[in-house]
């Protein structure tokens, strides 16, 4: 009798294991009803469809090839930058695809008169607040108006769709149905911002999940990556190489991140009371340059606002602009020389850094739009006090606010596009064929991950509360950030280097979307006080005969049936709120007891599992000592 070889042996198996499985299948099926075999079969068939569609589906992913290549030649850490820039193009599409859907299009088709289409005008009720004239091109033009109206967003720009002044309609008839606009303005911006706090989360839950698995059990971590970490399906030779690059670098920063644990772990006392003197003094640096950054940017903001009747003078407008870009590139630099003395790990580095130049970028805009509201509020006349804002200074305040909004997104750009052909690739040029030592020890500058991803994010942050005031900026923004990748790839293929420090992926993209997202819930600040508090601009557009923009609800509500009234009266009474938080309240007890038992039966279930592991090692080590005995 010939002994099989081991392959055979397995093979067998094998063949042995799929033959019982279509048995037991087969034997399942022969005791289901008909109606449930026939559920069963579409079940399945439908499974194939939507899988074979998701598989078509992700060939037709932006940048799908690009970030699978950067990833495998930089790592994940740098790949998560770009998957993340991808996400906010998508975002930004779909806001501007509301915003064009619901207030934009509307508008036009109802003043071109397309479709049998027409608009109604209601009057201001007070007249001596109405007088707004648009600074347009008027009699002899320069040839450099045209590009200067481009940067600034006045001149022929000003009364475009692009501005919150172009849209004066108060009701839009297409054929016999009335579009109330003014309240589709006011719903489609709670829309946008509803919608990325949702899809922000949604990503962001995802990311604290493979956060949360990765945490809690570092030898896991490494058996995934060692034992299951390779797709067997790979045959291209190229994406062999990118993912074993891929793997790699994972277990690079795994080691790099229990060394510095190490290291943490063997810090006397006397190491403890001197790192941690030293973070206390340079915490204080921090707060002093976050101090003379906002208050350099109030000053530059009311002194341009003091010189607005210049709009000449392309540098004074752009001087709050200037002022926070130069704000947010000095402190980051300062920001990153500090924290190489704190000795802190990798991704603990970028969550601090981050979190201090979202101070920065994000505490700008807000210094910006306090210095914009206490000039458009002041009032010294008595007619001005009537208006509710400075009327003379500021006839339609909002196109204005989205004009300064504008300006920052446009600026942005322009900073990153003239980083990289004036500062990265002459230094790239002087590395590569300057042989001083004072170049070569400056070297190529490293792909910092923080300051781009706050880069980003400080764009995005305007954008959404540019939005209300410049409905059209969100497709500037999505232009913007598409242009943007390209420019940051070949940025960093051919005149960066990446991080010295490897960094994770998981934890960087988890941190990167709550950053996001305390830029959105920071962007609803301004947008809440502007909607609900200070009175819109009587001259121009879509609430221009509401003392503020949200009065345009309960105007709304006035028009309903009585007994609609009462029901929506009803929910916003202090009777249904009560309750209804009470209520709120019991469930999410309900689940967070839910998620503790759940908790507990996972611990239960792993501890079962290294229970059987043991087992089996224990019955291994006694075959293989009954072995050693015969």
């Amino acid at each position: 009798i010939l002994k099989p070889t081991d392959d055979s042996l397995s093979q067998l198996v094998k063949e042995l294991y799929f033959l019982f499985l279509r048995e037991f299948q087969q034997a399942d099926i022969k005791y289901l009803s008909g109606w449930n075999q026939w559920k069963r079969s579409s079940r399945k068939s439908w499974k194939k469809v939507f899988d074979e569609a998701k598989e078509v589906l992700s060939y037709l992913e932006l940048w799908r090839h690009d970030i699978h290549s950067i990833e495998g030649k930089f790592g994940t850490g740098i790949q998560s930058y770009f998957s993340f820039l991808r996400f906010l193009v998508l975002l930004n599409f779909v806001i501007f695809t509301l915003m064009f859907s619901f207030v934009t299009l509307p508008s036009i088709i109802s003043k071109y008169g397309i479709f049998n289409s027409s608009f109604d005008e209601i009057p201001a009720k007070k007249p001596h607040c109405t007088v707004y004239t648009p600074s347009g091109n008027k009699g002899l033009i320069y040839f450099y108006t045209y590009p200067k109206d481009l940067l600034s967003g006045t001149g022929f720009l000003e009364m475009t769709s692009l501005f919150y002044g172009y849209y004066t309609i108060d009701a839009a008839w297409i054929s016999i149905f009335r579009y109330n606009l003014p309240l589709a303005y006011l719903l489609t911006t709670f829309a946008y911002l509803a919608l990325s706090l949702l899809w922000i989360i949604k990503r962001s839950v995802e990311g604290f999940k493979q956060n949360l698995v990765h945490d809690e059990d570092q030898f896991q971590s490494y058996c995934n990556k060692v034992f299951a970490g390779w797709d067997f399906c790979i045959t291209d030779l190229n994406a062999a190489r990118l993912k074993h690059r891929s793997l790699q670098y994972e277990l690079k920063t795994d080691l790099e991140e229990e060394r510095l644990k190490q290291k943490i772990a063997d810090r006397t006392m006397k190491d403890k009371l001197r790192i941690y003197s030293l973070r206390i003094f340079l915490n204080i640096i921090v707060l002093a340059v976050l101090s003379g950054c906002f208050y350099s940017i109030y000053r530059a903001t009311v002194f341009s606002q003091g010189n607005i009747s210049n709009v000449t003078n392309l540098l004074v407008q752009y001087l709050p602009s200037i002022v926070i870009t130069l704000a947010n590139f000095i402190a980051p630099q300062i920001f990153s020389v500090l924290i190489r003395l704190e000795d802190y790990s990798p991704a603990f580095e970028i969550r601090l850094t981050l979190m201090r130049c979202v101070f920065v970028r994000l505490a700008n805009i807000g210094v910006l739009l306090f210095s914009l509201w206490s000039q458009i509020s002041y009032c010294a006349t008595e007619k001005c006090k009537a208006c509710g804002y400075n009327y003379e200074l500021y006839p339609c305040w909002e196109s204005q606010v989205g004009q300064e909004m504008y300006k920052l997104l446009i600026f942005d750009f322009i900073i990153i596009v003239a980083v990289t052909l004036f500062v990265d690739f002459p230094r790239k040029l002087l590395v590569t064929y300057c042989s001083c030592k004072p170049v070569q020890w400056c070297g190529l500058q490293e792909f910092g991950i923080s300051d781009n991803v706050l880069e980003i994010i400080y764009g995005q942050t305007i954008c959404w509360i540019g939005t209300f005031y410049s409905p059209l900026l969100p497709a500037i923004a999505t232009m913007k950030y598409f242009i943007v990748f390209y420019i940051k790839k070949i940025s960093l293929i051919h005149t960066r280097k990446p991080s010295a420090r490897p960094i994770r992926a998981s934890s960087s993209n988890f941190f990167f979307l709550v950053v996001l997202l305390i830029g959105l819930v920071l962007a609803f600040i301004p947008l809440g006080i502007s909607i609900a508090h200070i009175p819109s601009s009587k001259a121009c557009g879509p609430f221009r005969n509401f003392n503020t923009s949200w009065a345009v609800v309960p105007h709304t509500i006035l028009g309903f049936p009585t007994g609609l009234q009462k029901v929506l009266y009803g929910i916003a009474s202090e009777a249904f709120a009560v309750p209804f938080f009470m209520v709120i309240c019991l469930v999410m007890f309900y689940f967070i007891a839910l998620a503790g038992a759940h908790k507990r039966v996972v611990e239960q279930l792993r501890e079962q599992l290294v229970m059987e592991s043991r087992d089996k090692l224990f019955l291994i080590r006694k075959i293989t000592e009954a072995q050693k005995h015969t």
